[in-house]
């Protein structure tokens, strides 16, 4: 019985409590009733009054089953007393008491009705998740009954919730909590961490069910796995145990058909494995289960604000989900949770999710708090603020696609009230209003209710099935949505039977979703005065009004031998395979996903393509071409050339090669010299002396005033040289000495010769060369028979720099370096002398 559930300890406690404070949180564990229940209490005890109960949940699968439980337990019909309304479904009527809602629905509901004249009260189930919708409609929430409905009654709950700060937003309030009736649950971890298991995550997840069944525990087998790939190997893999035997395999997530949906929480004679997403884990009922198998991963959705992408990536649950899946083991009877990784990795994962606030894009948020008459979304009530990036990037989206204003705060267009009536992300609705002027609203309906489920056609069919598939869908497509509207209309000729649909690989229960999609995006033009009308058009019309909708994912191939493409604002990215715009050169992209492979590489993916012309950019959006030129250096043909580019908010959508300005050639070409990549005659190491000799001077001899050689003054040197040449052949014969020595006049490179020398002459008659380094002392090199008469050491530069005398023998060996020679003559030479005599008898020694 309903009443025997653990929530009706709190009944009494839930009436008196809304009587007085309109605000409740209600926290009690998985398995209490209170997502089945707690509407019921109200309406039974007439806390209703003559509106409904609205029960906002974060997900369609619970939605929908939760409502039809209930309907049950009150043995009425679904759509009646008892009713669901999901984006694109809703099955309630007039009679409608309690209603069960995905979060869009309701703030969508509030914008068309701002005071909710038909709602009593508003329940937030499974709050902890911090789904977007549900932190905005919250908020709209109490704004709402602090405002011209203060009778409305608010009630958020969940089993886990941060209780401190939801009391402290909710002030005033009454917070309930129940002790439920769970049973114990033994959790046991994985003896090895992942690092060290290399097994697939299936694998291992059929191996602890095996364990589980030879222990002999009863029950029903609940695995949790992040998406259907996975559910399938694992069902695979659980198969092919001996210990399956008996056993019903049924898998469970959101993109299954509603039968197979209700087959997997159904009761059975025969015990049966679950393979679940994380769908299971809140709200539905699975009876029977004793055991859970945790992979502990989800694959999370994120939006990227800086990059403008979405991500579904496979991440590891917080421990807060990783409870709330061992306690649906817990549920009728004592239960096992085996999590497929160790104790100590457990400790290192986060206490709990990310709110979505902070990792979904808000575009489509933005909008509708726009509509409802938020201004400034940054003073919005938010129970968490999101990040200001997040909330800009969501504001420039809008304003490209002309649904909110382009100066702060960005108040709401007629064109985005306009967009709001379709319950779509802006971009689509941004692209079915400007078919409007094409003539063709009828097939920007279709493309639109196309996308809104799962994918039409079918991955990886075999040979033959692509063969026909290209023979009678892909000819002379200029746009991956035609291809997806010729597979649909080829089912429905077909009446979407299995068999025909399988010859071309379409998803038949897909494409007969899609039919009445289709029509309600029809019905909800024509409500808009929108012209319908099904008729012929070029396809050029509407592949005009994708790119209205997509024009900030504007692509442009990087070349043909391969799919890596380059959008706008920088960003890259691989074009799918199954593509049919392979070899567009320029095209919109209206899925750009990042995506996680098997290897656990990543790949943003660019799908649902649609070729696009260059005049087009021109034609609708003149404000955002630029014209750029840029002048590059060619390593291969050692040569400057010039590009004049055509941009497109940054991306190059056509180039054409001009010769480069003599300027900015001599610039380049003097780059690749100063990297010592191309080497300019002449240059030798003579005219690097030189340079350093006037550079020493300058720091000996201030006061001579010669003008130091800097590298900025080298540069400029280098690009005077290189100027009026366009390639390394045309350097050759650059007058490169002349060009450096003119830094000084004639009068200054006298002062050079004089106190720099490029040769010291000595007392003996000889002239040594002078070697010059930055930050040392200058030095010579000579046979010790040439100092003979140089009794001490020589100087430069007016006499402030010693010279470092570098003694040799006759060999030309070095025997010693002194800056001293009246020392060396004195303390050194005879010992030497004695020593190099014996080995040069017939040289002169003094």
């Amino acid at each position: 019985m309903a009443e025997q559930l653990p929530i009706y300890e709190l009944e009494t406690a839930i009436l008196s409590s809304l009587r007085q404070d309109r605000r409740l949180i209600i926290s009690a564990p998985t398995g209490s009733g209170k997502s089945t229940q707690v509407p019921q209490i109200l309406l039974n005890h007439g806390a209703l009054g003559d509106g409904q109960v609205v029960i906002l949940q974060p997900r369609r699968l619970a939605t929908r089953l939760l409502a039809a439980r209930v309907a049950r337990e009150r043995d009425a019909e679904l759509g009646g007393e008892v009713g669901y309304q999901i984006r694109f479904e809703n099955v309630t009527s007039p009679r409608t008491r309690i209603r069960y809602v995905t979060e869009g629905v309701l703030l969508r509901q509030i914008v068309r009705e701002p005071n909710l004249a038909e709602v009593s009260a508003l329940v937030f189930d499974e709050f902890h998740e911090r789904h977007l919708y549900g932190d905005i409609t919250l908020a709209r929430a109490l704004d709402l009954q602090e405002g011209p409905r203060p009778d409305l009654k608010l009630i958020v709950m969940s089993a886990s919730l941060d209780a401190a700060r939801l009391e402290d937003y909710l002030r005033p309030c009454r917070v309930l909590e129940s002790q439920g009736r769970v049973f114990p649950v033994e959790t046991q971890y994985a003896t090895a961490p992942n690092y060290i298991d290399k097994r697939p995550v299936w694998e291992q997840a059929a191996a602890a069910f095996s364990e589980f069944v030879r222990s002999g525990q009863p029950g029903d087998v609940l695995v949790f796995m992040p998406g259907g790939f996975e559910i399938s190997q694992t069902i695979e893999a659980i198969r092919h145990c001996d210990e399956s035997r008996g056993f019903i395999l049924l898998p469970l997530h959101g993109e299954l058909p509603p039968g197979e949906q209700d087959a997997a929480v159904a009761r059975y004679d025969r015990r049966k494995v679950v393979v679940a997403t994380n769908v299971a884990e809140t709200s539905l009922t699975i009876e029977g289960v004793r055991c859970v198998i945790d992979s502990g991963l989800a694959r999370i959705p994120r939006y990227d604000p800086y990059r403008g992408i979405n991500t579904l990536l496979i991440e590891k649950i917080s421990r807060a989900s990783a409870e709330q899946r061992a306690g649906r083991a817990g549920r009728t009877a004592p239960g096992l949770c085996m999590r497929l990784w160790s104790r100590e990795e457990h400790a290192h994962r986060p206490e709990h999710e990310l709110p979505e606030v902070k990792r979904l894009d808000l575009a489509e948020v933005a909008l509708t708090l726009k509509a409802a008459g938020v201004e400034d979304l940054r003073k919005f009530r938010w129970l968490e603020a999101p990040e200001e990036r997040a909330l800009a990037h969501a504001e420039e989206l809008l304003v490209d696609l002309g649904a909110i204003g382009g100066a702060a705060p960005h108040p709401i267009t007629e064109l985005g009230r306009k967009m709001l009536a379709f319950p779509l992300h802006p971009r689509y609705s941004r692209m079915l209003l400007a078919a409007q002027n094409s003539g063709c609203v009828y097939q920007a309906c279709l493309v639109a209710a196309l996308t809104q489920g799962h994918d039409l056609l079918l991955r990886n069919v075999d040979r033959r099935t692509a063969e026909l598939r290209e023979d009678l869908l892909m000819t002379k497509a200029s746009s991956d949505f035609f291809v997806l509207m010729r597979a649909w209309n080829y089912a429905v000729r077909n009446d979407c039977r299995m068999e025909a649909c399988r010859r071309l690989g379409i998803h038949s229960m897909t494409a007969r979703q899609v039919g009445p999609l289709f029509q309600q995006f029809l019905e909800i033009a024509r409500r808009e005065s929108l012209d319908a009308t099904q008729r012929d058009v070029p396809e050029e019309a509407l592949q005009k009004c994708i790119l209205l909708g997509f024009s900030d994912r504007v692509a442009r191939r990087l070349d043909s031998g391969t799919l890596r493409c380059e959008l706008v604002h920088g960003r890259r990215g691989v074009l799918t395979r199954e593509s049919i715009v392979q070899k567009s050169a320029l095209f919109v992209a209206a899925e750009v996903h990042e995506v996680e492979g098997r290897d656990k590489s990543v790949t943003t993916l660019l799908s649902l393509a649609t070729t696009i012309e260059e005049r087009w950019l021109t034609e609708l959006f003149p404000e955002d071409r630029q014209n750029s030129e840029r002048a590059f250096y060619d390593a291969a043909t050692k040569r400057v050339y010039a590009e004049k580019s055509l941009c497109f908010r940054g991306l190059a959508i056509s180039t054409r090669r001009t010769d480069p300005s003599a300027e900015a050639a001599a610039r380049l070409l003097a780059e690749e010299v100063l990297a010592q990549r191309l080497a300019l005659p002449d240059w030798d190491q003579g005219l690097e002396q030189w340079i350093l000799r006037l550079n020493r001077l300058s720091q000996w001899c201030p006061e001579l005033e010669l003008p130091a050689i800097t590298d900025a003054d080298r540069r400029h040197l280098v690009e005077q040289i290189c100027h009026g040449a366009f390639s390394l052949k045309d350097l050759k014969e650059k007058p490169v000495k002349s060009v450096v020595k003119s830094w000084l006049s004639p009068a200054q490179r006298e002062l050079l010769e004089k106190h720099a020398p490029e040769r010291l002459t000595l007392a003996s008659g000889r002239a040594p060369k002078v070697v010059y380094e930055a930050g040392a002392l200058p030095r010579i090199a000579v046979r010790i028979q040439e100092l003979f008469g140089v009794t001490s050491t020589p100087h430069i530069a007016m006499g402030r720099a010693p010279v470092l005398v570098q003694i040799l023998s006759p060999a030309m060996r070095p025997v010693q370096i002194t800056q001293d020679l009246a020392s060396f003559w004195r303390e050194h030479y005879p010992r030497i002398k004695q020593e190099l005599q014996r080995k040069y008898p017939k040289h002169e020694w003094r």
